[in-house]
Parts: structure tokens; sequence; C-alpha cells
């Protein structure tokens, strides 16, 4: 039986797509990848985090991580070429004031490209490979008895550990490390520890200028996959199921060398059918179509959702009511960006657009959310698909300036050429508010339809 499978899969890889050319990385070789993200780490260590630490009221933050058990905040701490804790390192970070910053320390683990200090026990032996190990316990508790004098050094007033019982991003030092932390603290320190859940969240959540001209082509490259998954390319009408698309994105972003956080979804509205149940229905003409597609790379990610149609025999475009439908949707994105100040919570703006909203008459949700580092990502939510009376905790958090948002909503429109059938409008797209708080869009939304020839 498996001498008869050997043909086939010959078959299946002589058809497989090439491997991406030098032409189609959008965003440079690993190596260029990996140098532009070093770069980022160094400015968000050196410019970033200081300011949130004093503005937190954390003359230290340590951050304890294990193999498989790493912080959500890791890998915004390290290197992209560190890919896991190994073991066990402890970072800590000491705040001696503003003339000497904040002093970075690694107990085990590396420089992470010179931008740590490293402290390892002197009287430990060296492994073959120049790793400094205890034979009895190679595993890290060689850490612990490193950090009583890290601690001591630095004399801090209050020490920040990432426990929280409302934001994932804050909540990564598990039972066990926090139980072998408290045990290494020095008996006078033990009482300094506080639970300062804004500092993790804010260093995810803030985004660095720099950052911007590579999310600007990300953002680009999800246009264009969407558009061409969206056209005669890629979809036959009568022949092609939503799932035969799904998979074309994937594979589209896996030939570029990339990846998403998420499996893309393609759905369909028809005019006269209940599709809610159906699971990749063929698509057909006059079909409206919908898709939810993010990238993954260099370390960001992206979130999106556009609206396509299948033309009609004898249609060059979509039905004046369809597009009616779009541009209700258009609205409500434009109400939630100008509630979106920096200051007001996640909350006070829900609230602030759904009163307008209601009052210009349009049947919408709000379930915005940041986005950046991760694709929920650290900061305010602005209400979630069932909670549209706001979310208590993780919608109490004030926007802040140097954010990335997914302007994340949905209008439903009665439309006359469907004989007055509801049409939902679900649209993504991220939103930038700069320094000065300015609102504006990362890229472009979508204001026409993809259309399907």
């Amino acid at each position: 039986m498996r001498l008869a499978l050997v043909p086939a899969l010959c078959l299946a890889i002589a058809a497989a797509p090439a491997p991406a050319s030098a032409q189609e990385r959008p965003f440079g070789t690993l190596r260029e990848q990996a140098e532009v993200r070093q770069e980022w780490l160094r400015l968000r260590l050196e410019r970033v985090l200081p300011r949130l630490m004093r503005e937190q009221d954390v003359q230290m933050w340590i951050v304890p991580v294990r193999e498989y058990a790493e912080d959500p905040v890791f890998p915004a701490l390290v290197s992209p070429t560190t890919m896991a804790a190994r073991r066990r390192t402890i970072y800590v970070f000491c705040d001696r004031g503003p003339e000497r910053g904040v002093e970075r320390i690694a107990i085990g683990g590396s420089t992470q490209g010179g931008l740590y200090r490293v402290v390892r026990d002197p009287g430990a032996a060296m492994g073959a490979a120049g790793a400094t190990v205890r034979p009895a316990e190679p595993y890290g508790p060689d850490q612990w008895r490193l950090l009583p004098p890290v601690v001591e050094a630095c004399d801090p007033r209050t020490i920040a550990v990432n426990i929280s019982h409302t934001h994932a991003f804050s909540d990564g030092l598990t039972a066990g490390e926090w139980e072998q932390l408290q045990a290494a603290l020095p008996p006078a320190y033990r009482d300094r520890v506080v639970r300062r859940e804004l500092l993790a969240l804010h260093y995810l959540e803030e985004r660095l200028p720099e950052m911007m001209p590579t999310y600007v082509r990300m953002q680009r490259l999800a246009h264009e996959i969407i558009r061409t998954a969206f056209s005669s390319e890629v979809i036959t009408p009568g022949e092609t199921r939503t799932g035969d698309v799904v998979w074309w994105m994937r594979q589209r972003l896996a030939d570029l060398g990339l990846g998403t956080w998420f499996q893309p979804s393609v759905t369909v509205q028809r005019a006269g059918v209940e599709m809610g149940d159906s699971a990749s229905p063929v698509i057909q003409r006059g079909d409206v179509l919908h898709t939810d597609f993010g990238v993954t790379a260099l370390g960001l990610n992206t979130d999106t959702q556009h609206m396509g149609y299948v033309l009609r025999p004898g249609e060059t475009d979509a039905p004046a009511g369809l597009y009616a439908a779009l541009r209700r949707a258009n609205r409500l994105q434009d109400l939630l960006l100008e509630e979106m100040r920096p200051g007001l919570t996640g909350n006070e703006v829900l609230r602030r657009t759904r009163e307008r909203m209601r009052a210009e008459g349009i049947d919408g949700t709000i379930y915005t959310h940041p986005v950046g580092d991760h694709g929920h990502g650290a900061g305010p939510l602005i209400g979630l698909w069932d909670r549209q009376e706001g979310v208590v905790g993780r919608g109490d958090v004030a926007l802040r300036p140097n954010t990335w948002f997914s302007i994340e909503l949905q209008a439903t429109t009665p439309v006359p050429e469907w004989n007055g059938q509801p049409v939902r409008m679900a649209l993504e797209e991220e939103a930038w508010l700069d320094a000065d708080g300015t609102r504006r869009w990362v890229l472009a939304r979508q204001e026409r339809f993809h259309l399907v020839r």
C-alpha cells in the first residue's frame, strides 16, 4: 500500500508551486528581516521601556521565563533569533535614574545582540559547548541564586511582576515561577513587589514610528491578496467553493515565505437564501462575498475584512443597493474614528460611537481591537460582538498615542434589489493613532467591492 502512494506523491511534488524567488520576498531575506527587527528591539528597550517604567512608578521589572512557558511579553524583549527561553532566563530591568537609564540584565541566556548584561554563576562548570551549568541542576535553579545580588545592587522601591486578572498580556508569570521568585527575593524586598499590569500592556501596545513603512507594505500586500482572491483569477462562478478560496489565500502567503495568525475565512450572502449553515458552498453569480484575512511578518500582524461581489450576466458593477449598504458601514467607520481620542477609554469610545450610530439610524455593531505584536493586540477593547454595552476591565483602558487599531465593525442594511433582504457589510481596516493623537488609515479603507467577473 505504501509503494502505491509513491507515484501520486511524486506527481503532487512536481505540481507544487516553486519556492518564492528573490523578487517575491516582499520584506527581504530572513536575515534582512532579522536586522530590521533587532533595530526595533533596541529602540523599544531604549526609548519606550524607560518612559513606561517611570510612568508606572516601577524601579525594577522582573520577567522570568522558561522554555515552553514564555511570558507573552517575551518576544518583545528578545532578539528575533531567540525563539524560545531555553531552560530559564530571568530578565531584570533596573531604573537607575534619567542620567544612567534603565539597566537591562539577563540572568542566564545571552546578551540579545549586545542589549543585555548577562549574569552567570562564575563557579559553575563549563559544558562541552561552553554553556555554564551545574551537573546536578541543569535546568535553571542556579538563576534564582543569582537574583538576590542583582536586586540588592539596584535596591528598588518597587518591583513589578506580570500578574493580572484582566489582561493576558500582563499575566505571564506562571504559578511555579512566582513561587520560586518569592522564595528567591531577599526578605527585605518581598513587600516591595507590585502588580503594574499596564507596564507590559503598554509596552506591547505602543508602536514605533519606524515600524510604519513596513506595516503599510504589509497592509498593501493583504489588500493585493484579497483583490486577487476575489477575482476571476481564483473564482469560477458555479465551480469554486469558498474553501478553495481560503486555501488559495493560505497557500499564497506560504509561497511568499509569510504566515498568518488565524485561518482565513470566506463566506457568502445570497439573495433569497439563508447561508448561515452552509459549509464551503459553491460560489454563484450574484453572491456577496466576505473575507477575514491576516498577514504575519517581521513579528507584526494585520487583520483585514473586505467585501466582494460576483457579477451577474450583463452587470459591470454591484447593484446600487449594495453600495448604499457599504457606504453605511463606511459611515460607521467615520463615526468610530472621530471618537477615538487618546485619553478616552475603549468603553467611552464605544458608548459615544453607538449613540451617534443610533441617531443616524445605522443598524450595526462595533468590535474594534488593537493590533501589532499580536493580532488581537494589547490595549483597550472597543466593544466585542456580544458585548455592545462595554467590556469590563479590558474596555476600561484609555487609548494612547502611537498605537494601531483594527477598526472592526459591521452595518446591516435592507437592499431593495434583494427585496429588502438585510445584507451585512462587515469591514475591518487598520488605523493609526499617531504621536499627536491624529487618527488616520494605515493604508486605505474599502469603498468599492472587489468584483468577480
